[in-house]
C-alpha cells in the first residue's frame, strides 16, 4: 500500500471515531501565562574541567542587585488571593452587550500580556466599550453559555502561592516530559550557491531520483494551529494580536466552507488535532497586520504544512497528503506545480529567470501551467484574493513518486464545495478591527468573541490579570536548567534535551522563553509543574551552524522554525520510574529504527526561494529603506538601494529604471512627510498612489512596477500591534543570504583623478598602525603620483571619521590611510557616503583568518591579537601591557563581529567597496592553539557574555521609545578614558537604531573593573597574561613575518590603484533577467570561415575589406525572444543550457546596410534544435541607425533585388553554445 493510500485510510478511520463535543459547559476567563526571558547561559567547556591553574573555574551568574522579589511584589499569598478573587466572578452572559465582563473587573480582566519577542506596552485601563458586532449569525455558537470552564480559583492558588518552581528541587526521582505543540519546517540553507543548487536539482530530477515541486510564496505571516487545547502560534510568539487574527480567519474559513455545519466541524477539527497531537501551519494573509508587497483584497489562510507531533520526531505530511487532509476538512491549499523531467525542470528555472524582474501572479502562473507536468491550482486565486504582486516561488525536491501520488489524491478528493459563501457570518475581520480601535487587547477580545465557542472555547493564552505577574524572569532560566537536569520520561524528551544542550554548548543565538501552562493548572501540585517553552532563534546563522552539527551527529533532531514545546516536571516513585524506564527504552528502540534524518541530507533538502523584483522593490527598497531615507538622507538611501540591487544581481537596465523611480519617490515622500518618518505598517498608503501615477506615464513604467492602483485603505481597521514588534522579521534589508562561490568579475579600476581611502575592519593588535607607517614611508607610494597621508585614530581628538572627511575634501586626489579599527557597518556606511561626496574609492584591509561559523576571526587570530597588545609599551591609545582590562577590550571588539561568518563578512565588504585586501597573519603549517590558551579565551568569552547581560551591551539597539533619551547620547561617566577611546565608533547597525560611542547614540556598558564581575575579571586578566607569557615562543613561531605581510598588502593595493585587481563576485545570481535564448558562436571562428571564403569570392573579399567586422564582439543565432515568442518558448531551451550545438552556415546575405549568415541549428542527443525565428541567422553587421533585428528583412530584400545572397555549397559546419541573454 502506497504512503498516500495508507494516509487516506487512516484519515477516514480517525474521522469516524471522533466523539461528540459537549457544549453544556460555561466559559471562565483565565489569566495570562507569565512571560520570562532567557538568553543562553555560557557553556561548560570540556577543557574547563581539568585540574590545576584556572581550569576548574566556571562563570556563574550572580544574583541581581535589586531588592528581594518578595519585598518588591508583596506577599505572594496575598497576590494569589487577589487573583482568585478576581477570577471568581468571571463569565460572560450570552446576550451581554458589553465587551467587558462587568464594571468591577474591566481593568483587571483585560490586562493583556503578549507572549512575543518584545514586551507588551503598558496601556491605561479604560472602561470597555460596547461591541459593534453581534457575533456569528449562522449557528456558530454563543460566546458565553457554551464556553468551556478554564481554571478554578483553587488551581490558581496552587499556581501562585508559594512559588512552586523555586521549591521544586531536582533529584534522582525527578523526570521531565516534553511534547512539541507546534512547529514548522526547519530553515534549511543550502551550502551551495543558488546556481549550483539549481544544477543539482535538475540532475536529481533527470536521474529519476526526485521531482521538482514549486509552490507560490504568499505574502503574509506564519500561523500555526494545534487545536483549542494545543494553542495558536505565530513564528516566535503566542497570545497576541497575530494569533487572535489567525484564529479568527481560520474560523471564518471553516464557516465559508461548511456553512450551517461550521460549528460542528470546528469542534470535530479541534478534537481531531488534539487526539492525534497534530499541528497545521499556514500563511496568514491579511490587510490588518501591516503592509507587505500589496494589500490583499481578502483575508485568508493557506495551509503550507501538516505535522504529526505525537510519536518521536515530527512527521511532516507530503504535498499529496496535505491536499487530501485539506480537502477532507475543506481548508485552503496552495498552488503547486510538479516538474518530473529534465526538460520541464530546466524550463522552470529558465522561465523564472525570464520573469524575475517583471513577473506578476498572472504571468507567472500562466507560464508555469504551460511548462509543468502537473499543476494543482490553489483554493484561493492569488490575483483575486491577494493581488497581482507576487512575492515569489519556493522550489524544492520531493519524492519522485509525487506525481503519481498527487494524481491519485486529486481523483479521490475533488475540490470541496463552499456551502457558506452566500451566508451572513456577521462582521468581517476588518469591520471588527475598525470597531475596536482603543487598544490591542480590545481588538483581541472582540475577535475571539466573534470566533465562537465551538472553535475557540478557551482564551487562556491571551488574557490575564494585574495580580498575575508575581514571578521573576529568572524562572525562565530555572525551568530550562531543571528540564535538562531531570531524567527524560520518553525518547522525545531525550532528543529535545539534546537540542537545547547543543545550542547552549555552541552558544547559538537563541532564547528559551518559558511561560506557565494554564491549560494544565488543575493538575499542578508541588511535585508536578507545567510550562510552555518557546525556542526563539535570533539569527539565521544558527540554522546554518546547526545543519553542520546534524551532518556530524547522526540522530540529532532538526532545529525547527516556530518551535513550541509543552514541558512537565514531576516526581516519580520507584514503581512509576520503572514503568517510565521500560516504556522509554521501547519507544527509543522503535524511534531510532524508524527515523531517517532527512533534514541532515543536503540533497533531500535542496530548496531555493525565488522572489520577484516587483515585490522586492516595494518591501526591501521602499519600505525597508524608509529609516535610511528619513534618518540619513537621500544620498545614503541611494547607496542603500543600489547595494541591494547589486546583491540581487539586478540587470543594468532595471537598475537604471529603478534608480530614477526611487529618486523621485524619495523627493516625493520627504516633501510630503517632512522629517516625520512614514510608518512601515501603512507605507503603501503613500507608495501605492505614487506607483500608480508613475505607471500611467508609459508601458515601460507599468512593466517596472508590475501592478498598481488597487489600493485597499487600512488606516481605519489596521490591527494594533505592539510598537517595534515584527513577527515575520522581514523589516530588514535582504542581504541575509551567504554570498555564493567566487567567480571573476570585470576589473575594478581606481581612476587616477580620484582619491583612495584605505581602512581597517579589524581588532586591536592586527598591526594596522605598523602597516600604515610602512606604507607611508614606502618609496613610490602605491605606484602612482598620488600623495599618501595617514591619520592615526589614537592621536585624533573629536570625531575621527569627520576629520577624515575634512582631509579628503582638502586633498581629494590623495590616498588616505585611515589608521583606526572600523569593525561596524555604520562606519562602513560613513565611508561609502564619504566616497560619493569626495569622488573616492575605498579599500578594506582585513587580517587573514579562517574564521568560525559565527565570527570572521578564529580563536587563533584573537589569541595573536591579545598577545601583540600585551607586548606593547606606551601605546598612544593606552591599550598595552599596562592596561588593566586589555583582554576585556579585545573581547568587546571580538564580540562586535559575532553572528557573521568569514564568508559573509568578506562578501559584504566586497559588495560595498568592490575590493578586499587580505593581510597575512598566521602560518598555514602552524601547530594547533595550545589547550590552555583556547580554554582561557573561551572562559573570557563566557564571562564577557555574563557581564554584557548584566550591565548592558553596546550591541543592544536603542529602542524607539528611548531613541532620543539624553542619557543615551554620551558614554556613562564610569567608563574610563581607555574604554571611551577604544569604543569610539564601535557599533552595529540594526533596524531599530545605531549604537556607538562618540559619533552616534550609545547604550553605555559598565567597564569590567567596576561591574558585578570585577573580581572575576581581575583574576581572568592575570591568568590570560600568565598563559600568553608562558606560550610566547609558540606565538612568535606561528606568525607570518611582518615584512612579508607588508609586501603582500602593498602589492594588492598597487594592483587596485593601477586597475589590475579582479574582485571575487559575490552576487547570488548572474543571469539577470532572461530576454532571449540563442546559440553563441565564437567570433574568431566566423572570421576564419569568411577569410577562407574571401579567397575564392570577390564579393566576400570586398565585404571584409570594408572593415565591417571590426566591431563584431559577439555573434549568436537567436532561437526565441520572450517579447516575440513568449516566456515558455524561451524557457523550453533551458534543457540545452551551456550545451554545445552544431550549426550549419548555408549562405551570406548582405546589403548596403547590413549583413548576416543564414544558419541552421543541428541536433543534440537526437533532439533537433529548432529556432522560433522565421529566418534563423547570425547578424554580422548593421550600418549606422539600423537595428540588429532589421536583419530579419534580408530574405525579403533579396527577393526584391535589394540584397545579395552567396550560397555555401557544401554548408559550413561550426559549433556554438546554447545560452540565455
Amino acid at each position: 500500500m502506497s504512503a498516500p493510500h495508507k494516509f487516506l485510510c487512516t484519515f477516514s478511520h480517525r474521522i469516524l471515531l471522533l466523539p461528540p463535543l459537549s457544549t453544556s459547559t460555561t466559559f471562565l476567563f483565565l489569566p495570562s501565562s507569565h512571560r520570562f526571558f532567557c538568553t543562553l547561559p555560557p557553556s561548560t567547556m570540556p577543557c574547563n574541567q581539568r585540574s590545576g591553574g584556572h581550569g576548574g573555574q566556571q562563570w556563574t551568574e550572580k544574583p541581581k542587585d535589586e531588592a528581594p522579589l518578595s519585598s518588591a511584589m508583596g506577599d505572594s499569598a496575598t497576590a494569589a488571593e487577589t487573583v482568585s478573587n478576581k477570577l471568581a466572578g468571571m463569565h460572560i452572559g450570552e446576550n451581554s452587550e458589553q465587551t467587558g465582563l462587568g464594571h468591577a473587573n474591566k481593568g483587571a480582566i483585560w490586562k493583556h500580556k503578549s507572549y512575543g519577542t518584545t514586551a507588551a506596552p503598558e496601556v491605561d485601563n479604560k472602561p470597555a466599550g460596547k461591541v459593534a458586532v453581534d457575533g456569528a449569525r449562522v449557528d456558530a455558537g454563543g460566546v458565553a453559555s457554551t464556553q468551556k470552564s478554564g481554571i478554578s480559583g483553587a488551581g490558581l492558588s496552587k499556581l501562585f502561592q508559594g512559588n512552586l518552581l523555586e521549591k521544586f528541587e531536582v533529584d534522582n526521582s525527578t523526570y521531565s516530559q516534553a511534547h512539541i505543540r507546534a512547529t514548522f519546517y526547519p530553515k534549511f540553507e543550502n551550502e551551495k550557491s543558488d546556481q549550483e543548487t539549481r544544477t543539482r536539482m535538475i540532475e536529481m530530477v533527470s536521474k529519476g531520483l526526485a521531482t521538482l515541486e514549486v509552490s507560490l510564496k504568499h505574502s503574509g505571516s506564519l500561523f500555526m494551529y494545534a487545536g483549542h487545547e494545543g494553542g495558536a502560534y505565530a513564528k516566535n510568539s503566542f497570545g497576541n494580536i497575530y494569533t487572535a487574527v489567525g484564529v479568527f480567519v481560520l474560523g471564518r474559513m471553516f464557516r465559508e466552507a461548511w456553512g450551517t455545519e461550521a460549528s460542528k466541524k470546528q469542534a470535530e477539527f479541534n478534537n481531531f488535532l488534539e487526539r492525534n497531537h497534530m499541528c497545521i501551519s499556514m500563511e496568514l494573509v491579511t490587510a490588518v497586520l501591516g503592509d507587505h508587497g500589496q494589500r490583499p483584497q481578502e483575508d485568508f489562510v493557506v495551509v503550507t504544512a501538516v505535522t504529526e507531533l505525537g510519536n518521536g520526531k515530527p512527521k511532516f505530511y507530503s504535498t499529496p497528503e496535505i491536499i487530501a487532509f485539506c480537502r477532507k476538512w475543506r481548508l485552503p491549499t496552495n498552488h503547486v506545480w510538479l516538474f518530473s523531467t529534465r526538460k520541464s525542470a530546466s524550463s522552470f528555472f529558465a522561465a523564472y529567470d525570464a520573469l524575475c524582474e517583471e513577473g506578476t501572479a498572472t504571468s507567472v502562473c500562466k507560464v508555469l501551467d504551460e511548462i509543468a507536468d502537473v499543476s494543482v491550482p490553489g483554493s484561493k486565486d492569488h490575483v483575486k484574493a491577494q493581488g497581482e504582486i507576487l512575492e515569489g516561488l519556493v522550489a524544492r525536491l520531493v519524492s519522485h513518486e509525487s506525481s503519481n501520488h498527487i494524481e491519485k489524491v486529486l481523483k479521490e478528493f475533488p475540490p470541496p464545495p463552499a456551502d457558506g459563501v452566500a451566508l451572513d457570518f456577521g462582521p468581517s475581520l476588518r469591520e471588527i478591527c475598525a470597531a475596536n480601535r482603543s487598544d490591542e487587547k480590545q481588538q483581541i477580545k472582540a475577535l475571539l468573541e466573534s470566533v465562537g465557542s465551538s472553535f475557540c472555547p478557551d482564551y487562556s493564552d491571551w488574557y490575564g490579570t494585574d495580580g498575575a505577574d508575581i514571578h521573576s524572569r529568572n524562572v525562565d532560566r530555572s525551568v530550562v536548567s531543571k528540564f535538562l537536569q531531570a531524567h527524560p520520561a520518553d525518547y522525545s524528551t531525550k532528543k529535545l534535551q539534546e537540542i537545547i544542550r547543543l545550542m547552549r554548548e555552541k552558544r547559538f543565538p537563541a532564547a528559551f522563553k518559558c511561560y506557565h501552562n494554564f491549560h494544565k493548572v488543575d493538575a499542578i501540585s508541588s511535585d508536578n509543574v507545567f510550562y510552555k517553552m518557546v525556542i526563539h532563534v535570533h539569527s539565521d546563522s544558527a540554522f546554518r551552524r546547526y545543519q553542520k552539527e546534524m551532518r556530524h551527529r547522526p540522530g540529532l533532531w532538526p532545529l525547527y522554525r516556530g518551535f513550541f514545546v509543552d514541558i512537565n516536571l514531576f516526581k516519580a516513585n520507584k514503581e512509576k520510574a520503572a514503568e517510565i524506564s521500560m516504556k522509554s527504552s521501547i519507544n527509543e528502540s522503535d524511534s531510532t529504527s524508524s527515523e531517517k534524518d532527512d533534514f541532515a541530507d543536503e540533497d533531500a533538502n535542496l530548496m531555493v526561494k525565488l522572489k520577484f523584483l516587483t515585490y522586492k522593490l516595494r518591501t526591501f527598497l521602499i519600505r525597508n529603506g524608509l529609516p535610511v531615507l528619513f534618518k540619513e538622507g537621500q544620498s545614503a538611501y541611494k547607496a542603500y538601494y543600489l547595494r541591494q540591487m547589486k546583491i540581487w544581481g539586478t540587470s543594468p537596465g532595471k537598475q537604471k529604471e529603478l534608480s530614477m523611480m526611487l529618486d523621485e519617490w524619495a523627493v516625493h515622500i520627504r516633501r510630503k512627510c517632512g522629517n516625520k518618518q512614514l510608518s512601515s505598517s501603512i507605507y503603501l498608503s503613500e507608495a501605492e498612489p505614487f506607483l500608480e501615477q508613475f505607471a500611467k506615464r508609459s508601458p515601460q513604467n507599468q512593466a517596472l512596477i508590475g501592478s498598481a492602483g488597487s489600493l485597499v485603505r487600512t488606516e481605519d481597521f489596521l490591527a494594533i500591534v505592539e510598537e517595534g514588534q515584527d513577527e515575520e522579521g522581514d523589516l530588514v534589508a535582504e542581504r541575509d543570504m551567504a554570498p555564493s562561490g567566487p567567480s571573476i568579475s570585470v576589473k575594478d579600476t581606481v581612476p587616477k583623478n580620484e582619491g583612495l581611502i584605505v581602512f581597517f575592519p579589524g581588532i586591536p593588535g592586527c598591526a594596522k598602525s605598523a602597516l600604515c607607517k610602512e606604507l607611508l614611508n614606502a618609496q613610490g607610494g602605491l605606484g602612482d603620483d598620488r600623495p599618501v597621508h595617514s591619520l592615526m585614530g589614537d592621536l585624533i581628538k573629536g570625531k575621527y571619521w569627520q576629520k577624515v572627511a575634512e582631509e579628503r575634501r582638502k586633498k581629494p586626489n590623495s590616498i588616505m590611510l585611515a589608521d583606526k579599527n572600523a569593525p561596524n557597518k555604520e562606519v562602513w556606511r560613513q565611508i561609502e557616503d564619504m566616497c560619493r561626496k569626495t569622488k573616492a574609492s575605498a579599500v578594506p584591509v582585513v587580517p587573514e583568518s579562517e574564521g568560525t561559523d559565527s565570527n570572521p576571526f578564529s580563536l587563533d587570530a584573537l589569541a595573536v591579537f591579545m598577545f601583540r597588545v600585551l607586548q606593547r609599551v606606551n601605546h598612544p591609545g593606552n591599550l598595552d601591557k599596562a592596561s588593566p582590562n586589555a583582554g576585556y577590550v579585545l573581547l568587546m571588539f571580538y564580540d562586535l563581529y559575532d553572528g557573521e561568518s568569514r564568508k559573509e563578512f568578506e562578501g559584504e565588504l566586497i559588495e560595498r567597496f568592490g575590493s578586499l585586501v587580505k593581510m597575512p597573519l598566521l602560518k598555514s603549517d602552524r601547530n594547533p592553539l595550545p589547550e590552555a590558551v583556547q580554554c582561557i579565551l573561551v572562559e573570557g568569552i563566557n564571562l564577557f557574555k555574563l557581564h554584557s547581560k548584566r550591565h548592558g551591551s553596546i550591541l543592544n539597539p536603542v529602542s524607539k521609545s528611548n531613541h532620543h533619551s539624553p542619557e543615551l547620547r554620551a558614554p556613562a561617566r564610569t567608563c574610563s578614558r581607555l574604554i571611551a577611546n577604544e569604543r569610539t565608533q564601535i557599533c552595529k547597525f540594526s533596524g531599530e537604531g545605531l549604537i556607538s560611542d562618540g559619533e552616534t547614540k550609545t547604550e553605555a556598558k559598565l567597564e569590567s573593573t567596576k561591574g558585578s564581575y570585577a573580581k572575576e575579571w581581575i583574576k581572568w586578566e592575570k591568568q590570560l597574561r600568565d598563559i600568553l607569557n608562558q606560550t610566547a615562543e609558540y606565538f612568535n613561531s606561528i606568525q607570518v613575518p611582518f615584512d612579508f605581510a607588508v609586501k603582500q598588502v602593498s602589492e594588492q593595493l598597487r594592483n587596485i590603484a593601477k586597475g589590475e585587481y579582479t574582485a571575487p563576485d559575490t552576487e547570488t545570481r548572474k543571469l539577470g533577467a532572461i530576454v532571449f535564448a540563442a546559440i553563441s558562436v565564437p567570433v574568431a571562428e566566423i572570421q576564419g570561415v569568411l577569410n577562407n571564403l574571401a579567397e575564392k569570392n570577390p564579393k566576400i573579399d570586398a565585404f571584409l575589406k570594408g572593415n565591417h567586422l571590426e566591431n563584431l564582439n559577439r555573434a549568436h543565432l537567436t532561437l526565441a525572444h520572450k517579447r516575440s515568442h513568449g516566456i515558455k518558448a524561451v524557457a523550453d531551451y533551458g534543457l540545452w543550457l551551456h550545451i554545445k550545438v552544431p550549426v550549419e552556415l548555408t549562405a551570406l546575405l548582405l546589403s548596403d546596410k547590413m549583413a548576416a549568415l543564414e544558419a541552421c541549428p543541428g541536433s543534440v542527443d537526437g533532439d533537433k534544435i529548432v529556432s522560433k525565428n522565421a529566418w534563423p541567422h547570425i547578424t554580422l553587421w548593421t550600418g549606422e541607425g539600423v537595428a540588429a533585428k532589421d536583419a530579419n528583412m534580408l530574405p525579403q530584400l533579396f527577393a526584391e533585388g535589394k540584397a545579395n545572397r552567396i550560397d555555401f555549397n557544401p554548408p559550413i559546419s561550426i559549433y556554438g553554445t546554447m545560452e540565455f541573454y
